[in-house]
Parts: structure tokens; C-alpha cells; sequence
């Protein structure tokens, strides 16, 4: 299997060079896009997301790109792939904001998961008012009692964005630049943003002929599952629903205390399930299907010896993953995440530095052997060119924001001055950041310059905070310092393959954030003076958040005083059967030679999402690989289907944005008055 994987990832490292020319990128089309983005994609991104559970995702990038470039070739012009780029990011910035957190925290403050928990009178006013509050002045964030919120929301994620800037950049030039590491899945990125640079190309009309099939399809499907409903709860104050949204819950009336107890059923007609199935790996989705009917098998087997007491008859879906959850699931999946952990890291890091460190590594290795000062040398060396930024500055950008990061949590949480109860332990999380952020960046980022994948420690999160002896929950809505930044190392990289400087990046930076943060909070408001949230009118929420709400109570339980209901149900000898779970599966997975992405496809199956999602992925990967592929062939067929759901994303995002615009229209009419 290594080796099959070796020749792969070869394959992809001679995709693109770094061309020898830059450019900025930046001018008029930017400050139109970021203008369209607000106030187009973003109000439909949020309503998608309230709706169905799914925002506009990829497609939204598609969508905007195609239409400058349309609007481009209607001027006689063309669009640069570095101007591609910045429109590719921009709109990452604009769907990368949490467009729910004001949503969220107006529900989790009154929810009666965190208020059966204790949870809710704990939230800090810093994130949303009381529940008291928010009944006297109504479903309105313009009041005083949310301008600490606000505040704390765009000043948090300015920081972010400027942080972006700092150890991810540095870790970039370090393993890009010095090291010369090959970022095999780079190009592929690259390769996707500058697709329709040469659009002109009548090679490439394939690409249009699929994106507008898959946009057909999305506008049909998206008019019947959620066009109609918005549109009917804006008419006739109920949404009509063709299709059961978000599933059609089945568990009550089948799960009883003789047949199948304490196993979760549901089904989910989202066609975008099917598609999205197609474009998986197969074996993952393969791995999930078994991983359900483990479950399936192994729940009455676990209800019968005693091990699911929680579960009782007619409970609901939510109700039963939930019951599972405490009971089993929380500690058993903590053993095989810890299980992935533990093979990835042997088999994708330590096995790859050993063959540089031992010569094996060519060129890569010797680039592993440089000592320090001329690796220093290098890092201080900047290209003018390419608009690099000097690596001290990231460097003091990365220790400033830390640092500032640290002390908003201190302010926030000053404690209680005579005991000391509710005290952010500072100097914890302080060494913490400085130790173990850049341990797991730089680790991750050369993961990702090697193979391009990355790793990820489970529960390092919550063993920090119950490690840092804090009480209380105002910790788990701090901005905390425990940011991975591979992800923005291999960004880093794509912009660099694209020809983009950047600067052009930061203009963008500039321009994109203070639109987006606006226009985010202007519609939320406009959305949730449609109709509660959750309520009828957005039924994924009405279904999913009160589960999202019991997991994340929780786990906050885990810091507050008394008993923790979330240490209660973390049981080591059920870890231990998890990760020994895992072991054995890939030991013996490898021994067969068989894909080892059935192991992580099971961790995703064995109760960690419902039955309903992973049906309808598992029936589009059949059809794709035992008919599509046939019929055009793989490689054929796996580009035509990555644009077809691209298109179709976009069919489904057209049919929300002109839902949530009739709504907005509707509505402005009555409930807002004007």
C-alpha cells in the first residue's frame, strides 16, 4: 500500500511549476466581488445553512467566479488566473466567517439542553445575553445588550485573520522554501482555482457541459426540497414539504425493547448526499456502510448486556444518539480516533523524516541536514517579486497575537478576586501556545509537504481545559490559543504556484473582512426576524441543533462544579477496546493489503452520525464506481463528477438565494415594517 501511495502523491508533485512571473491580482473586480459576496452569497449561505444544514460550500466559489468571468468575456476581456485566485479566496473569507454564531448563541443561552445541564446560566454575557434578556427585547440584535458580543465576535476573528499572517506563514517558507518540501496536493488546489483561466480553450468546453448538467440538476432538485418550503412558510406561515426535511424519522416506531433496541433509523432524501457519495473514496464510504451495520449489530447486543441503560423506548433519533453517545460511543470512538492517531503519525511521519534522516531522501533529505544559521540565512532572504513579507514580521505577528490572544482571555475572565473561582490560568495556556502550537503546526505542515495530509491529537482540546484546573464555562467560548496552521501553510502554497504575490492577498484582507462582518450581521438579523430559530421554518435547525446543544453541554460539564456528567461517561476500559479496535483493523487491513480508508470510513459509521447520511452516500458510490466509471472510465469520470457537484451546489445555492431574497421581500412588507 505505501508504495501505491508513494507513486500516487509522485504523481501529483509534477503537476505545476512555480511560474516565474507575479502579479498582484488585486483592482476594481475585487471591490465588486466583495460587495456581490456580501450581499448575495452570504445571505443565502446562511439561510442554506438554517434550512437544509448545508451551505453554499464550494459552489459558491464557482459561481462567482464564473460570472466575472462571463461578465469579462462580455467586455472582451479575460480573467487572470492570479484575479481566479484572489476571487477563490475572497470567497473562502466570506463562507470561512461563522455566519451562525449569533444564531447559535441567541439558542444556546434559552436551549433546554444547556438549561437542564446548568450550562445556560453559566454562558458569559460576553457572548449572548440571558435568556431573560433576549425575551424582553425580542428576536433583535440592535440593542445594547449585544454590543459586548459583537465585539467580542469580529474583534476574535479580525485577530484570526491577522494571525493568519504569522506562524503559518513562517512554517511556509520553512518547509516550502528551505526544505523544498514537494506539497503533492498543492497543485491540485491549484489546478482547480485556475481551471477557468483558459476557458476559451475549446478542449475545456467539457467543463461547462458538466458544470451546467450539475446545475440543472441542483436548480430542480433545490426547487422541490427547499425552494417550496421556504417559500410556503413565507405565504402561509407553515413550510410545505415535498421532501421530509431534515429526515424521516423512523426509530420510535420501529426500536423497541425486542427488535433492534437503542439502534438510531432515519432517512434522508437529500439527492446531494448521492452525488457527493460519487466523488468520496470509495472505500471510505464503503468503510462507513460497515461501520453502520457494526452498530446496527452490536447496539442490542450492548442494550441487552447492560452497557446502553440511557436509551428507553420511543425515543427519537436525536434522543438515541445521544443516549448511545454517553453510554458507549463518546469512549469507545475516543479509542479509535486515538488508534488513527497513533498509525498516522508512525506510518506518514516518523517512517518518511527516518528515510531522509538515514539518506534516503535524496535532495529532500539533505535539505533536512542544513544546520541552523544557514537555514536562518535562507528564512531571512525574502523575494521582492513575489511580494514576501519579512519572516521576523511573522514571526512578531504570531507573538503578538498569542500574546493578545492570552489577554483577552485574562480581561474576560478575571475570576472571583477573593477565591480565585472562575480565574483563566493564564500561565497554563500560555506555555501551552508557545509549546504546543508550533509543535503540531510545524509537524501537520510537514506532513503536508510530504503527503499531503495532515493529523490531528483527539480531545487535546478538552484535556487542556479540564488539565488547566479552571471551573466554570465561560473557557470553552474563549479565543484560545490551539491553532493548527498547516492548513494555511499548504494556502501558502497554492498562492505561490499560482503566480499571485502576496500582497494582493492582503488587499483582499483589507477589502473582504470589514463587508463581510457587516453584511453577516445584518442578515442574521433579517433572518431571525423571519421566523425563531430554531421553529418550523428552518427544520434542520428544529432537528440538529438540540442535539449539537446536548453534546456540547456535555462536554462543558467537564469544567463546572459537581459531578461532570462527561467524565462520568469517558470509561478507559471501553477506550481501551476502541483502540485496540483500531490497531487490530489496520494491522490486519494492511496484512490482507486491503485500503486502510475502511478503518477511518468505520470510525465515521460507528455511531458518530445517523444512518440516514451514510445510506445515500453509500448508493452513489455503487453507481459511480460500478456504472459511471465503467461507462467513461476513472480518471474520466472522477473529473467530470468533481465539476458536475460543483454545478450542482450552485443550482442548489441559485435556488436559496432566490428563497431567502422572496422571504427577505415578503417579510419586509409585515414584520419589519417597512
Amino acid at each position: 500500500m505505501a508504495n501505491i501511495q508513494d507513486k500516487e502523491i509522485q504523481q501529483y508533485r509534477d503537476l505545476m511549476e512555480v511560474p516565474d512571473k507575479f502579479e498582484d491580482g488585486f483592482g476594481p473586480k475585487m471591490i465588486v466581488a466583495a460587495l456581490f459576496l456580501g450581499f448575495l452569497m452570504i445571505p443565502g449561505s446562511i439561510y442554506l445553512g438554517l434550512f437544509m444544514g448545508a451551505g453554499l460550500g464550494p459552489a459558491a466559489r464557482w459561481v462567482t467566479v464564473i460570472l466575472f468571468a462571463e461578465a469579462a468575456k462580455r467586455s472582451m476581456k479575460s480573467l487572470r488566473k492570479q484575479e481566479i485566485f484572489l476571487l477563490f479566496y475572497m470567497t473562502g473569507i466570506a463562507l470561512g466567517m461563522p455566519f451562525q454564531n449569533f444564531l447559535w448563541y441567541q439558542y444556546l443561552v434559552q436551549s433546554p439542553a444547556t438549561v437542564g445541564m446548568g450550562v445556560a446560566s453559566e454562558i458569559p454575557a460576553w457572548i449572548a445575553p440571558s435568556k431573560e434578556v433576549i425575551e424582553q427585547t425580542g428576536r433583535t440584535f440592535f440593542t445594547r445588550h449585544w454590543l459586548p458580543p459583537m465585539a467580542f465576535i469580529f474583534g476574535t476573528l479580525l485577530l484570526g485573520r491577522i494571525d493568519h499572517f504569522g506562524l503559518g506563514y513562517a512554517l511556509y517558507r520553512l518547509t516550502s522554501h528551505v526544505e523544498k518540501l514537494p506539497f503533492p496536493m498543492a497543485p491540485v488546489g491549484a489546478l482547480g482555482v485556475t481551471a477557468l483561466a483558459d476557458s476559451g480553450d475549446e478542449t475545456q468546453r467539457w467543463r461547462w457541459r458538466c458544470f451546467s448538467l450539475g446545475g440543472v440538476m441542483g436548480l430542480a432538485f433545490g426547487a422541490i426540497y427547499a425552494g417550496v418550503p421556504a417559500v410556503t412558510s413565507v405565504l402561509f406561515n407553515h413550510p410545505v414539504k415535498i421532501i421530509p426535511i431534515p429526515w424521516l424519522d423512523l426509530t420510535a416506531a420501529v426500536s423497541t425493547r425486542d427488535f433492534m433496541p437503542a439502534v438510531p433509523l432515519n432517512l434522508v432524501f437529500d439527492l446531494t448526499l448521492v452525488i457527493v457519495g460519487m466523488v468520496l473514496p470509495f472505500w471510505a464510504v464503503v468503510g462507513g456502510f460497515i461501520g453502520l451495520i457494526v452498530t446496527w449489530i452490536l447496539n442490542p447486543i450492548l442494550y441487552h448486556n447492560g452497557m446502553l441503560t440511557t436509551w428507553q423506548p420511543g425515543m427519537g433519533v436525536v434522543d438515541t444518539l445521544f443516549s448511545n453517545h454517553i453510554d458507549f460511543y463518546l469512549s469507545f470512538s475516543i479509542g479509535l480516533m486515538f488508534a488513527i492517531f497513533l498509525v498516522s503519525i508512525s506510518s506518514r511521519i516518523l517512517k518518511p523524516m527516518f528515510m531522509r534522516w538515514i539518506g534516503a531522501g535524496g535532495e529532500e533529505g539533505a535539505a533536512e541536514r542544513k544546520g541552523f544559521g544557514q537555514i536562518w540565512r535562507e528564512l531571512l532572504s525574502r523575494d521582492r517579486e513575489r511580494g514576501d513579507i519579512s519572516i521576523l514580521m511573522s514571526l512578531g505577528i504570531y507573538l503578538l497575537s498569542t500574546i493578545t490572544y492570552i489577554g483577552i482571555c485574562t480581561y474576560l475572565m478575571p475570576g472571583d478576586p477573593v477565591t480565585g473561582k472562575g480565574r483563566f490560568p493564564w500561565l497554563f495556556f500560555l506555555g501551552f501556545a508557545f509549546l504546543y502550537q508550533p509543535i503540531i503546526s510545524y509537524t501537520n505542515a510537514k506532513l503536508e509537504g510530504m503527503v499531503g495530509q495532515t493529523v490531528a491529537i483527539p480531545l487535546v482540546r478538552e484535556a487542556a481545559f479540564i488539565l488547566s484546573g479552571y471551573k466554570g464555562a465561560a473557557i470553552w467560548f474563549a479565543p484560545i490559543p490551539m491553532t493548527d496552521y498547516a492548513g494555511a501553510v499548504r494556502g501558502f502554497r497554492i498562492l505561490e504556484l499560482t503566480g499571485t504575490k502576496l500582497t494582493g492577498v492582503i488587499k483582499v484582507e483589507l477589502l473582504a473582512y470589514p463587508i463581510v462582518a457587516l453584511t453577516t450581521l445584518l442578515f442574521s438579523e433579517l433572518i431571525w426576524r423571519i421566523a425563531p430559530i430554531p421553529s418550523e421554518t428552518y427544520p434542520f435547525t428544529q432537528e440538529v441543533w438540540h442535539l449539537n446543544a446536548l453534546n456540547f453541554s456535555l462536554t462543558v460539564t467537564s469544567t463546572m462544579e459537581g459531578s461532570s456528567q462527561f467524565l462520568e461517561a469517558i470509561k478507559w476500559d471501553i477506550i481501551g477496546w476502541g483502540l485496540g479496535s483500531g490497531l487490530l483493523s489496520f494491522i490486519l487491513l494492511s496484512f490482507l493489503n486491503l485500503p486502510t480508508f475502511l478503518v477511518y470510513g468505520a470510525v465515521r459509521g460507528l455511531g458518530q452520525t445517523t444512518p440516514g447520511q451514510i445510506l445515500p452516500e453509500f448508493i452513489g458510490a455503487l453507481i459511480g464506481r460500478f456504472y459511471l466509471q465503467r461507462k467513461f472510465g476513472h480518471q474520466t469520470f472522477k473529473r467530470y463528477i468533481a465539476i458536475v457537484v460543483a454545478g450542482f451546489m450552485a443550482g442548489v445555492g441559485l435556488v436559496g438565494m432566490a428563497s431567502v431574497a422572496i422571504a427577505l421581500i415578503v417579510k419586509s412588507t409585515t414584520t419589519l415594517g417597512y
